[in-house]
């Protein structure tokens, strides 16, 4: 770059100095410039303008540099790794995945694996819903609707599913089969089954009373088309055309897109009387704004019958949005077919008796392959507990979505935000009612469960996770793709933050992968390995160098935030344990033991990976993982002899606490209400942070610690104290003897990693216990003893909850094990099944 800098500047010199001299010679001949008498004066007159000249092209040439290198390091963010993309099979590549219940954030929906393309969902509403404030539509998956129960019953992830939802005084069940044929990824039926939920106070004609609003509908996202007002929406190439019967009801609905070719969607009433019908064909923004169109569009009929405004559907052209309601009393079932035009041999649809046989084997097939991986039954679980079990997963591969858009992220050189680039993601989602969206970290631990259900669906979503690292080996932790998941997350938590990292916990997965095909390695996971090991490569490299600390062997969490002065104890929302009490005071000095024990792992998994390819880089990594896994100097920098523990390190205090702040004299009695701030008793002093907890386990949880190490019998004594981590429910996330155990970490924000207990890292802790107890070693009876003890209190208490509330939860209270957080919590904590299977 300099000598390109030297080279231009030269050039700039050699013009300037050309067209000066061209200049003198034609004001010479003007003989209006009188020169000095002698040469000597002349030459140096040049070459003191030239000097000038030459520093100011250089000046000029080196700020156009500045400015080009500072665009380069702006738009490093968000420029895509270049390399060959590991995801090799998009869309119709995968036909029997083509089709899915691919939209997690909303209570039943299809759509297909293209980036913009056809969706449809549900909507309902029951009479009570009509409150003073308005209709209650259910949507999306909401908190606030307070659903009794919902969520997958079985579903294996391609073919099927039946979901079960319990809203007030119903009980729906809404399920999908698929059928291959054709060339545009088959056709698919739908089944919505309505029945009362009759007290013991209801006769039993109360069914026949029961009324319902059933809303199925088609919206295309994005394209451009005009609405209403005149206004217009992009719809893209695809198509929407309602089909009306002769009395002017919706009788179908037919469409075309490049990804579907021809299509046509039709429904048909199996059970139940149909009160009223009514439908709607207009233009939408986005999917976001669906709930809020069809709610602006519902209108009271003869006093009673809440139904759609249809005349409303003859000032649209070109729609993106079509639904149908059909209001129903007494117990309902509904089907609804979709039939691509291509599938030309087609017997039967898939309606009626047709569809209830074909969701019949189905399900007697998931049935059987659940058995044969997770071997349950084998195990003397009973019949309720197998169902757990099933809804479990059911729900985790039933929560997987795909979504297509770019994230907002920004890095230190930009101003503001700046969209990644357009980008499809396969992935699960921790909660479809809270977090339906891809979360970095989460997905790891997913993908253990899984990977044991369908490895080539695993080996997907990891390929989607990868091809998001942009340049510098960074990928946003929180995948927020399109409108409609942006739609549900509050703004301060939308922009991404490129020197923020995620446990590589995709790494636990894939070496799970690979260990199971050890013995049956096939040409198609070699090229899948291949093409994923320099991305891999890249991933790893960033985090060994953005995140190490100030010592070899150190590594420290960035992102932390040291002028928060309303938390007690400023964040690692990068470690994804939130508000775990890490040191008091933010520094250079830290040193963060899980962080270190995750780079270990990686290491390991990187070096055997390496190997399995027969890679001779392999030797790099298998070289870290030797010091990382040096237990002599991991106690060197981590263990505290004070404490007999493994602890963080750096610069902290216990003595501090919220406090409001005191109002100025003679200040408005509003100040009185001033937020509460931290205030620091004691200075801070360089040491080791004295909060034993899920973070002190992390030697053991990822079997870092040989089984011989004295450590080892410490740490399984501790792990059935009850003053410490141990409950009759689970390890609680932090010490009860802990600082700042159960303590609030701003006025408003309640304890989310000090003390309630936590199913991803207990599966750890409980798959460790059993690593251990089957390598040879002094203390293998000691962890088989606590592996029992914790694997039983985890899985009954799971369970129980289930059976209690309808669902699995994000965390679990240490106290009482009552379900807490958000629900339904199938992310994470459905690893339950593994710990019931013992699949480790």
């Amino acid at each position: 770059m300099l000598r390109g800098t030297v080279v231009l500047a030269t050039g700039i010199y050699s013009m300037v100095r050309t067209r000066q001299r061209k200049a003198e010679k034609e004001q010479a001949g003007k003989g209006d410039i009188k020169y000095p008498s002698t040469s000597k004066k002349r030459d140096e007159g040049e070459t003191s303008t030239g000097k000038l000249y030459l520093f100011a092209g250089l000046g000029c040439v080196i700020g156009v540099l500045y400015f080009v290198y500072q665009g380069y390091l702006e738009t490093r963010v968000n420029t895509p790794l270049n390399y060959p993309r590991a995801v090799r099979e998009h869309g119709l590549d995968l036909p029997d995945r083509f089709w899915g219940s691919y939209r997690p954030g909303v209570y039943f929906g299809m759509k297909t694996r293209a980036p913009k393309d056809m969706n449809t969902g549900l909507m309902w509403f029951l009479p009570q819903h009509i409150q003073q404030n308005g209709l209650a539509l259910r949507h999306w998956c909401e908190q606030g609707d307070n659903l009794k129960q919902f969520g997958w019953n079985k579903h294996d992830g391609v073919n099927f599913g039946i979901q079960t939802i319990i809203d007030r005084s119903v009980n729906i069940t809404t399920s999908f089969v698929k059928t291959p044929g054709g060339t545009f990824g088959g056709d698919w039926s739908n089944r919505i089954d309505v029945k009362p939920l009759q007290s013991s106070k209801k006769s039993s004609s109360s069914a026949d009373d029961m009324e319902i609003g059933l809303l199925y509908y088609v919206a295309l996202d994005g394209g451009v088309g005009s609405d209403a007002r005149g206004g217009t929406v992009d719809t893209g190439d695809s198509k929407l055309l309602p089909v009306y019967a002769d009395d002017g009801s919706l009788s179908e609905i037919r469409g075309n897109s490049p990804s579907l070719g021809s299509w046509r969607l039709w429904w048909k009433v199996n059970r139940g009387a149909v009160s009223s019908a009514h439908h709607l064909v207009t233009v939408v923004p986005g999917l976001e704004t669906l709930t809020d169109a069809v709610l602006s569009s519902l209108r009271l009929f003869n006093g009673r019958i809440v139904g759609l405004d249809s005349g409303r559907s003859r000032h649209t052209n070109k729609p993106n949005f079509i639904i149908f309601q059909l209001n129903m009393k007494g117990a309902t079932e509904l089907d609804i077919a979709f039939e691509s035009d291509s599938n030309l041999n087609r017997e039967e649809s898939l309606v009626d008796y047709q569809y209830t046989r074909a969701l019949k084997d189905w399900q007697a097939k998931f049935d059987l392959r659940f058995e044969q991986t997770f071997h349950l039954s084998g195990k003397g679980f009973n019949e309720s507990a197998i169902n757990f079990a099933q809804s479990a997963m059911s729900n985790m591969v039933g929560g997987i979505g795909y979504f297509y858009g770019a994230s907002l992220v920004k890095s230190r050189y930009n101003r503001q935000p700046v969209p990644y680039w357009d980008a499809p993601l396969y992935t699960g989602v921790p909660s479809r009612s809270f977090f339906p969206r891809g979360f970095l970290w989460d997905e790891g631990f997913h993908n253990l469960l899984i990977s044991k259900w369908d490895k080539e669906i695993s080996a997907d979503i990891l390929a989607h996770w990868m091809d998001l690292l942009n340049s510098e080996g960074w990928i946003p932790r929180e995948q927020i793709l399109g409108k409609e998941a942006r739609a549900k997350v509050p703004a301060e938590f939308v922009v991404q933050e490129n020197r923020n990292a995620n446990p590589p916990t995709l790494l636990l997965t894939l070496h799970s992968i690979v260990h199971d095909l050890q013995n049956g390695m096939t040409d198609w996971w070699t090229g899948y390995l291949s093409r994923m090991w320099p991305r891999l490569v890249t991933w790893y490299s960033w985090f060994n160098t953005t995140q190490v600390g100030e010592l070899r062997g150190t590594y420290r969490w960035r992102g932390r935030n040291g002028t928060a002065i309303r938390e007690l104890n400023p964040k690692t929302l990068t470690s994804g344990l939130d508000d775990y009490p890490r040191a008091s005071h933010p520094s250079r000095d830290e040193r963060h033991l899980d962080l270190r024990c995750w780079m270990a792992l990686a290491s390991r998994l990187m070096a055997d990976i390496g190997q399995l390819l027969g890679r001779s880089d392999y030797k790099k990594f298998d070289s870290t993982a030797r010091f990382l896994y040096n237990n002599a100097y991991l106690e060197h920098r981590h263990w505290s002899q004070n404490h007999k523990a493994f602890l963080d390190w750096g610069l902290h205090t216990d003595d501090v606490s919220l406090q409001r702040p005191k109002p100025v004299p003679g200040s408005h009695p509003s100040q009185a209400n001033k937020e509460k701030v931290r205030v620091v008793i004691s200075d801070p002093q360089l040491g080791f942070v004295n909060s034993y907890g899920y973070v002190s386990l992390f030697p053991f949880l990822l079997q870092i610690l040989e089984p011989d190490n004295p450590k080892l019998e410490i740490i399984l004594e501790d792990l059935l104290n009850p003053d410490l981590l141990f409950t009759p429910y689970g390890l609680r996330s932090l010490a009860k003897t802990a600082p700042l155990y159960m303590k609030r970490n701003t006025e408003h924000d309640a304890p989310y990693w000090r003390g309630p207990i936590w199913i991803n890292l207990n599966y750890l802790t409980i798959r460790a216990l059993h690593g251990y107890a089957n390598r040879e070693g002094p203390y293998k009876t000691q962890a088989l003893k606590v592996y029992t003890v914790l694997r039983e209190a985890v899985i009954n208490n799971v369970m129980k909850e289930y059976y209690r509330t309808g669902y699995v939860w994000e965390q679990y209270n240490d106290k009482t094990g009552e379900g807490q957080g958000c629900k339904p919590f199938t992310g994470w904590s459905a690893l339950t099944v593994l710990l019931m299977g013992e699949t480790y």
